[in-house]
């Protein structure tokens, strides 16, 4: 097969007659489909008790992949119990944050301590790789399905207290963590701890916490006992077949696993893209950016995305003429090698026949879906392997951290309206649509290539992060940070220090007071022609200068952004929580001290991603995301590779409405 962008997604053929098959390939081969995702949910057809294994089935939908030049990615299919499995075996079922213990129903509803589920399911995966590992069509491993959800049962209770044994080594050192001095909560016996939950710790839902130190472990906790399932499923496979690369399918900007913990365990990166109804094109960007800095850099793939529409929300808009093909190329900017749909054929039964798929009901095509799927995949095939491998030359990084996600969230003040994400995609937007690439990287990632740090609401600092980040500015860097940042320790104990704690020398700035108001409340921010809602920091610079002050209330006049020059380079801090025209402003100054405002940063529609292929070829994605044509006055000569039109430096450069050139720069 020649080498391309991996073009396909999850097919389900068990859910359909077996005569339907051959027309499903028909269609397959018309919309130029090379990979399958199958077995994603099949454990009750391949093992319909616990002493029986049947792979009949997947056995002939296997061979038919090979037979027609297909490869698969094969789902180990324990995302979703059996009914035998939950029925004699019932501590596998979840109990949930109320204490309810769960009866048999949905997906995702395994309790990760359960020993019998990890029997089950590594059992389930070995029989897999030892009858499938030599197979002609497999391609990849895809270990359960978009892992998620918490267990509060008796077993997790043990194992939570297992963890902590772990990470904290005795009672005293837990009790210095949790600060449990606080309202007479000092353990004296391991077996007195609880899982923090509606019954113990937690009122108004999971982010209202009287001991968030507790909280913040159980978050953890939770992402490596489901990590330890993944991996109990990636060694059974491994006993078989050592070759083949392992991943499961992440979501993105997922709250509840920490996945810069998962990543050094999966061969590759790959996850499903639902972005919200009312989100940005930077929002899904931002999620590439994520997944693809989860492996240093190297490409991921996208391993689900809807060819029209989805089901599972209150409203479920269709996707317009082009947004597909805009989206996959998108993806394939921010570095997919892979873009998969769900679904290949729509289900006929339960909640998701109405969701989106390449062929409907009906089997038709002829639909404008699949006439878009087809086409697409035509030009991908005519694309060839140019972008395979390619990585992002990124000079700008942006820290995105769970841990600061969750105890910024968690945190009995100063405003709960402040929400991680948001803050976060605001200043990787600005940094986008100045035309500059990102690199989404963890707190522990290697500085050294970046010229620009971007670290808003930086609220965990951990390790070494403040004396790398004073390394960046020393040889010249800039970086940035916000309100609310420096604030906790690991434990998410505040730092008995001038705020922001380790980060005040490298900001010259200190933080005694800070003012947060309801959302209506409008703080002018007059030399950015900006407004600040939310938080307001009260500053008292300490060699940091006056970049603009705050315009209302006893502190008027008071610095809310503020630059310090730190060796050959400079800070930035951004005391409050600046409207979308304020964050701008401050990041396109920042970027424009290093060179980094791309050539078409006036045109916020059109969206810039560079690529470097591994033979040196360097190319330049225009995506335009406005539903008028984008003209532009090109940078430099180019091809255009999806038209082979070559465009001259300096002449005129027309996108069409949500219109993508792939450009081989000269």
């Amino acid at each position: 097969m020649t080498r391309k962008i991996r073009y396909g997604g999850d097919y389900n053929p068990e859910q359909w007659p077996e005569e339907v098959w051959d027309e499903d390939h028909r269609l397959f081969t018309r919309a130029r489909i090379d990979t399958l995702t199958v077995g994603v949910f099949s454990w009750s057809l391949t093992q319909p008790d616990e002493d029986s294994y049947d792979f009949t089935v997947l056995d002939r939908v296997l061979d038919r992949a090979a037979a027609e030049g297909r490869s698969v990615c094969l789902a180990t299919g324990t995302a979703a119990l059996p009914p035998w499995l939950a029925r004699k075996y019932p501590d596998v079922n979840r109990t949930d944050f109320e204490g309810r213990r769960h009866r048999y129903g949905q997906r995702h509803n395994f309790c990760p301590s359960s020993p019998a589920y990890r029997r089950l399911a590594t059992a389930m995966a070995a029989r897999l790789a030892e009858r499938y590992a030599a197979h002609p069509a497999l391609l990849a491993w895809h270990i359960n399905n978009e892992y998620g959800g918490c267990c509060y049962c008796d077993l997790c209770a043990e194992a939570f207290r297992d963890w902590l044994r772990d990470r904290h080594g005795t009672l005293d050192a837990l009790n210095d963590a949790w600060c449990t001095a606080f309202w007479s909560h000092r353990y004296t016996d391991w077996a007195e701890i609880e899982p923090p939950s509606a019954l113990t710790e937690h009122w108004r839902g999971p982010d209202h916490t009287a001991f968030q130190s507790t909280t913040l472990d159980w978050f953890r906790f939770t992402t490596d006992a489901l990590l330890g399932c993944f991996l109990a499923e990636k060694e059974a496979i491994r006993r078989h077949d050592a070759d083949t690369p392992v991943t499961t399918n992440l979501m993105g900007m997922f709250r509840p696993l920490d996945y810069h913990r998962w990543a050094p365990h999966l061969d590759f990166a790959s996850w499903d893209s639902y972005p919200p109804l009312d989100a940005p094109p930077t929002w899904p960007a931002l999620a590439h950016d994520l997944m693809r800095g989860l492996k240093d850099g190297a490409p991921f793939w996208l391993m689900e995305q809807t060819p029209s529409t989805t089901a599972c929300r209150d409203v479920n808009p269709l996707r317009r003429p082009g947004e597909l093909r805009l989206a996959t190329f998108q993806a394939i900017a921010h570095g997919a090698d892979a873009t998969l749909y769900f679904q290949m054929r729509a289900s006929r039964g339960a909640c998701e026949k109405y969701h989106g798929a390449v062929i409907g009901h009906a089997g038709r095509d002829d639909t404008r879906v699949f006439t878009e799927v087809a086409s697409l995949g035509r030009e991908l095939s005519d694309l060839g392997p140019v972008t395979l491998g390619a990585r992002t030359p990124a000079r700008t990084a942006l820290l995105f951290d769970w841990d600061s996600w969750w105890a910024l969230e968690i945190s009995d003040g100063p405003s709960r309206l402040v929400k991680y994400q948001e803050t976060v995609h605001g200043y990787y937007r600005a940094a986008r649509e100045a035309g500059a690439d990102v690199d989404v990287v963890p707190q522990d990632a290697d500085l050294t290539p970046y010229d620009v740090v971007l670290a808003p609401v930086l609220h965990m600092v951990r390790g070494h992060l403040a004396t790398r980040l004073e390394a960046v500015a020393r040889r010249g860097g800039t970086v940035l940070t916000t309100f609310l940042s420096g604030r906790v320790d690991a434990h998410d104990r505040a730092f008995p220090t001038d705020v922001p704690g380790p980060l005040a020398a490298l900001m010259g700035v200190r933080v005694d007071e800070w003012d947060a108001r309801p959302p209506e409340f409008v703080q002018p921010i007059p030399e950015l022609s900006a407004e600040a809602r939310l938080v307001f920091e009260l500053v008292l610079p300490r060699g940091a200068e006056t970049v603009a002050t705050y315009g209302t209330d006893f502190y008027a006049g008071t610095p809310a952004v503020t630059r310090h020059e730190y060796g050959d380079g400079e800070a930035w801090y951004v005391a409050t929580a600046l409207d979308r025209h304020g964050v701008d402003r401050v990041v396109r100054r920042v970027l424009d001290r290093h060179g980094l405002l791309g050539p078409y940063a006036g045109h916020p529609a059109v969206e810039t991603a560079h690529r470097v292929a591994p033979d040196g070829t360097r190319l330049l994605f225009l995506l335009n995301h406005a539903q008028e044509a984008a003209h532009l006055t090109a940078h430099a000569t180019a091809t255009d590779l999806l038209t082979g039109k070559r465009t001259q430096e300096g002449t005129a450069l027309t996108l069409d409405p949500l219109g993508t050139a792939v450009l081989r720069l000269q």
